[in-house]
């Protein structure tokens, strides 16, 4: 337990259960809402998630429209597009229905609605004068915990970059949790967001930020993704496993929101940024070689989270305790048919450089568990890339695996 000073803030209030979502209209009629903006991509549209959302804003006399023009990894320029729509139709509210994108999207365009210039204006902590509307989120994966941040992350276009805007304005006041929207996902996505949501809960609990009441967070949420992520990939409808899926990447953004995150999303937010790479396949890649740069730092915290994902760890010393959490890691993506290795994600080692630069500007790296320089970095990329977790091993290159991009 740290003994620096700490405190714990999250205002969003989050209702969960199946079917909730049919009620929609009625909580968000309860914060003085009029005329809502919602978010979402064609996907979501198209596999009919909003229909009953819809009536039941009717039901309670509230306006609305659609803006669907959300794409992975949201750039400002539809960022910029939906805030003009909001704007012309004078929205006082936005609801988000999808994924990570579809809520990063909406909270960003509730932040312009109310702060002038351009949303890349506001990159970093603390830099939105003026609070937004309300945001309410209703995630369609569990996956990236952003109905209870404090964060949207943006892509710039001209620059490749993908930056994160910070601050306690950015928070959804209300977020809706109905495992009835997610029964219906790919295994693809289920596998991704699913090992998203894990990334999040094991970076937040081995930060240098953490507090013990983020890492109680991060190592429940841990546990319950160990239990159920692999019966909601291949079972699809258990609906008790896709609740807890829901729940458990909430609780894994509810805990980042209070320590961040680390080395794994410094990386994957470049790759993303500059390789369009879906953001969940990206950190599932890296964990295992995050991971093994850092078990040294904190060998202690990988044996818990050895423990919460299942294993028995009776007999062993620590440091083999701790190893067990890298090769649950690497199961969980074998058995999901996520790759190995970034290089079948589709990075070059060409833009390495740049991979580098992006990946050390980025705040993860200055509370990640263990001291990291640029030199780590660029190890630690292709390391992923060759899918070498040895450094023996450097410089050999992996069988091809056919990567579940492929899928989606």
């Amino acid at each position: 337990m740290s003994s620096i000073s700490y405190n714990y803030f999250m205002p969003t209030k989050v209702e969960v259960g199946i079917g909730l979502s049919e009620k929609s209209g009625e909580f968000i009629k309860e914060l003085g809402a009029t005329r809502v903006l919602i978010v979402t991509d064609k996907g979501v549209r198209a596999a009919n998630l909003l229909e009953r959302i819809e009536k039941s804003l009717v039901a309670v006399n509230l306006d609305y429209q659609l803006y669907d023009e959300v794409e992975p990894n949201p750039s400002a320029q539809t960022i910029h597009k939906g805030t003009q729509k909001l704007r012309e139709y004078k929205s006082d509210a936005v609801l988000a229905v999808g994924g990570g994108s579809s809520i990063d999207t909406a909270k960003a365009i509730a932040i312009m609605a109310k702060n002038p210039g351009s949303i890349l204006d506001y990159g970093g902590v603390g830099k939105i004068k003026n609070p937004p509307i309300p945001i309410i989120a209703i995630p369609t994966t569990a996956g990236t915990g952003s109905e209870v941040t404090n964060s949207t992350v943006i892509t710039n276009k001209e620059t490749s970059f993908k930056l994160a805007v910070l601050s306690p304005y950015v928070y959804p006041s209300l977020a809706i949790l109905d495992p009835a929207l997610t029964l219906n996902l790919p295994q693809s996505i289920t596998a991704s967001t699913g090992m998203d949501a894990l990334t999040h809960a094991i970076e937040s609990y081995t930060s240098k930020a953490a507090n013990p009441i983020s890492q109680a967070l991060a190592i429940n949420s841990i546990k319950m993704i160990g239990e159920h992520l692999t019966k909601s990939y291949f079972v699809g409808t258990d609906i008790y496993s896709r609740e807890s899926m829901l729940v458990a990447s909430m609780m894994a953004g509810a805990a980042f929101g209070q320590s961040r995150l680390g080395n794994v999303h410094a990386i994957s937010h470049t790759l993303g940024g500059v390789f369009d790479i879906p953001h969940g396949f990206a950190n599932a890649a890296l964990l295992p070689f995050v991971m093994r740069f850092n078990l040294q730092a904190c060998p202690e915290k990988y044996k818990d989270i050895a423990i919460a994902l299942g294993n028995d760890v009776s007999g062993l010393s620590t440091k083999q305790a701790a190893e067990k959490a890298i090769e649950s890691v690497i199961d969980m993506n074998k058995n999901m048919n996520i790759p190995l290795n970034i290089k079948d994600l589709g990075v070059s080692l060409e833009y390495i450089e740049k991979l580098v630069e992006d990946s050390m500007r980025s705040g993860n790296v200055l509370i990640n568990p263990r001291l990291t320089r640029p030199e780590d970095i660029q190890k630690i990329i292709e390391n992923a890339y060759y899918g070498n977790l040895e450094d023996s091993m450097k410089g050999k290159e992996v069988l091809p695996r056919q990567s579940v991009l492929s899928h989606t």
